[in-house]
């Protein structure tokens, strides 16, 4: 029962809006103390937990390359690039990142999007020089924000559903597992073939909804 104060640490640090790491971490010091185990143990367990996952922090390192290219320009050379094509919505140039980015998660890149490394320094400011570079009048703070949204969530989508496509991803091989307990033995193709109307239903809800984006932004110039 006491092992679950970790619990109650966790709910009182974010009610008390306290950092979300030293609530994380004193949450985990608690647990481990209350399931009987020592200060030093806790300490080494922690210490054994991050140095089984490091791999984890590989991401990180991304961070200032990321920093280092905004800095160079990218933004804006992603605003130069769409504003020369004849054209260009913001949501017809979310949808094409869509395609792209639901295409490439069913081939298993799942690392050639994201929203760090994709959306905010390329995708979102290309949407929104889709939509100034028409009459080039200032967008709306409430639609560049609604525009970023879409952005971002063209990214979810794409990566969540075109994932199920890969045959080595963890979602299939989690099914193939399970069902082998119980004598079924299924191969990875043909569960994620089944997928395959999920990722079109998905393209196409999606892919209406930035329809509608491009509607709102009509409206709104």
């Amino acid at each position: 029962m006491w092992v679950l104060a970790g619990v109650a640490v966790v709910i009182a640090g974010f009610v008390l809006r306290l950092n979300a790491l030293l609530v994380v971490t004193l949450a985990a010091l608690v647990t481990a103390l209350a399931a009987g185990m020592g200060p030093i143990a806790a300490v080494s367990a922690f210490g054994k937990a991050f140095a089984d996952n490091r791999f984890i922090a590989i991401p990180w390192l991304i961070l200032p390359v990321i920093g280092l290219l905004e800095r160079g320009g990218i933004r804006e050379r992603a605003r130069m690039l769409v504003a020369k094509l004849s054209g260009a919505t913001p949501g017809r140039v979310l949808i094409g990142y869509l395609a792209l980015r639901q295409i490439s998660a069913s081939l298993g890149l799942n690392a050639l999007g994201g929203h760090v490394q994709m959306v905010r320094p390329v995708v979102a400011p290309m949407a929104e020089a889709a939509a100034d570079a028409t009459d080039g009048a200032e967008l709306a703070p409430e639609l560049r924000e609604r525009i970023r949204a879409h952005a971002a969530a063209a990214d979810n989508v794409g990566l969540f559903f075109g994932e199920d496509l890969f045959v080595a991803v963890g979602s299939i091989l989690l099914i193939i597992s399970f069902m082998a307990q119980y004598g079924v033995v299924l191969a990875p193709l043909a569960v994620a073939k089944w997928a395959i109307p999920t990722a079109i239903a998905a393209f196409v809800i999606h892919g209406g909804r930035l329809v509608l984006l491009d509607r709102a932004w009509s409206r709104a110039r």
